[in-house]
């Protein structure tokens, strides 16, 4: 695991471990992007934060229902990871960090001429920064998933789903890789359904 991602599950896990709502179903791993997130003069960076959704918050809804899965349908309750909106966050410097390491340049834009394919369906991955950042956070997922964490602390396996607000191809690929026993498959189901 490289640091980055260290670091990320050293700040997820105690908050995972904080956590004692018995009728938790999933847990979201939003990594979304903004353009007023700005951090020493980039625009549009990615913010990284967790919660969850409860069966009394869906009403108990459907397996395969946009009241279940939908972000947008879930309480906005969460704890932020990287907060570029936030000063001096301590999240957002690491991430910075990575990305210098990473060689990552360009921060927040995004190019335009590969963002849709013939068929004018999306293809692109986001601003620069946002698709690396998604993945290392799918790779924390994974590491959680694969340690057992949720299901010792809750008593059964739930889905981490690594998303935005949008369901595009790439949040199908961070979600599948942060699952890895197929803990997810009824919100790819929803997804597929979309």
């Amino acid at each position: 695991m490289i640091e980055f991602e260290e670091y990320l599950y050293n700040r997820v896990t105690p908050i995972l471990a904080r956590w004692d709502d018995t009728g938790i179903y999933a847990v979201s791993f939003f990594v979304y992007s903004n353009e007023s997130f700005a951090y020493r003069g980039c625009e549009n960076v990615s913010c990284f934060e967790i919660s969850y959704n409860t069966e009394e918050n869906c009403g108990a809804a459907p397996a395969i229902s946009e009241e279940r899965w939908n972000y947008a349908y879930w309480p906005q309750d969460v704890e932020g990871i990287i907060s570029p909106d936030v000063k001096d966050d301590e999240g957002t410097k690491m991430l910075f960090e990575w990305y210098a390491r990473q060689g990552l340049e360009r921060i927040g834009f995004e190019d335009e001429e590969g963002m849709y394919d013939g068929n004018m369906n999306y293809i692109g991955k986001g601003p620069v920064g946002y698709y690396a950042l998604l993945m290392a956070v799918s790779n924390v997922a994974r590491r959680i998933q694969q340690e057992g964490l949720l299901a010792k602390k809750f008593g059964r396996s739930m889905p981490i789903l690594v998303h935005d607000l949008e369901y595009p191809w790439y949040v199908r690929e961070a979600t599948l890789n942060a699952n890895p026993g197929g803990e997810a498959a009824d919100f790819l189901a929803w997804m597929e359904s979309l």
